[in-house]
């Protein structure tokens, strides 16, 4: 899960689905904060997920964890102290090793078996089961 969730290095966060965490959570560098407070005066706005390097795939938006400047509430989680600080900590200081895992992450998640048929069934609400 958290080699797949460096595919925040790249894309765009809407500030209506983060402006929880900008304007109440304390783990946020005061910086970071007031930049992107700045950039949704209009909730309608986009802000980068990785704010160092948006468009580019590589490991800086694993550094920028580090140093609290996730944008989403989720991806901060990945590094405020938990199990999942030492496999950030990696990624971050090694590129390579975080390209690797993720394209064995997605190989794998392409290789899981949807349940079709009787046996599924596609949400009419994507947020809860039917």
């Amino acid at each position: 899960m958290v080699a797949l969730s460096g595919s925040h290095t790249i894309g765009q966060a809407r500030c209506t689905t983060f402006l929880t965490r900008i304007n109440n959570e304390t783990n946020i560098d005061s910086s970071f904060k007031t930049s992107t407070q700045a950039q949704c005066q209009n909730t309608n706005n986009f802000v980068p997920l990785d704010v160092t390097s948006p468009t580019s795939f590589d490991s800086a938006y694993y550094r920028n964890l580090l140093n609290q400047k996730g944008l989403l509430h989720s991806d901060q989680q990945l590094f405020s102290g938990g199990s999942t600080d030492a496999q950030v900590r990696a990624y971050s200081s090694n590129q390579a090793a975080f390209r690797t895992d993720f394209a064995n992450a997605m190989i794998k998640m392409g290789n899981l078996s949807p349940l079709t048929g009787t046996n599924g069934q596609i949400r009419t609400n994507c947020r809860k089961a039917n």
